[in-house]
């Protein structure tokens, strides 16, 4: 197994800590995956990216081969593997597994969202009030945000990817995410979590763009679709992130 050898750390400055393990599964993947198909494009946070090279792609692997490198490094189990499909420019597919708990969320537009193998869905709740959020109570405690939420119950996770599967898995109803996030980190969630009945957008409520030339989306609301308009109304007025969002 490739998490058992003795982990290697270097830093990659403001991109956070890479590891052995890191490069070892983007290795893999990329023999596995391509391998299987040749015909689709390819961008992983671990290799080089080619935007010519994708950019005329009908489908595309957008991978984090670890997704929470630094929860790996502490041993906290709240780190992924997580492999998305985009088609044109459309979340289309997507797994993501955490090897710590053997959790495995998948979803493909056209099918059904699995969760170990069963069938799951999105959170059906329709308000704030009480809510639970995968992210950090502090961020909504900040006074910067013109009208106070509501109580509401808040549970961090490090990995991006790990957080949009449990909004996808009901396990929780919404996870926000500002300012620019890479297109990897994001677009096996954004599959899934809309496979199983739930919404994804940006922080305006527009649709999410993948495989640009600059492979960035500018933040994302994640969330049972029936909690989503009450997300939207409440952060929409916060500015593009190349205008200075909140982050």
């Amino acid at each position: 197994m490739l998490l058992r050898e003795p982990l290697q750390v270097r830093s990659k400055g403001s991109a956070g800590p890479v590891t052995n393990i890191d490069l070892a599964v983007d290795a893999l993947l990329e023999e596995k995956l391509r391998g299987a198909r040749p015909d689709y494009g390819w961008l992983s946070e671990e290799t080089p990216d080619d935007p010519n090279a994708r950019a005329n792609k009908a489908r595309v692997f957008m991978l984090d081969p670890i997704d929470g490198t630094a929860a790996m490094v502490a041993g906290a189990p709240e780190f992924t593997i997580s492999i998305g499909i985009v088609e044109h420019d459309r979340a289309w597919a997507g797994a993501i597994y955490n090897p710590l708990t053997d959790s495995m969320f998948v979803g493909a537009i056209g099918s059904s969202a699995k969760f170990n193998g069963k069938t799951m869905h999105a959170s059906a709740r329709e308000r704030l009030e009480g809510a639970s959020i995968v992210g950090k109570r502090g961020f909504y405690a900040d006074k910067r945000w013109p009208v106070p939420w509501p109580p509401m119950q808040f549970e961090p996770k490090q990995s991006i990817a790990y957080r949009m599967a449990l909004v996808g898995a009901g396990a929780a109803d919404a996870t926000l995410l500002f300012g620019y996030k890479n297109e990897w980190d994001v677009a096996a969630g954004a599959a899934i979590v809309q496979v199983a009945g739930g919404r994804v957008t940006d922080p305006w409520g527009g649709a999410l763009s993948f495989n640009q030339a600059d492979p960035r989306i500018p933040g994302a609301i994640v969330s049972g679709a029936k909690l989503h308009p009450l997300l939207i109304e409440r952060v929409s007025h916060v500015s593009h992130p190349r205008e200075g969002a909140i982050s």
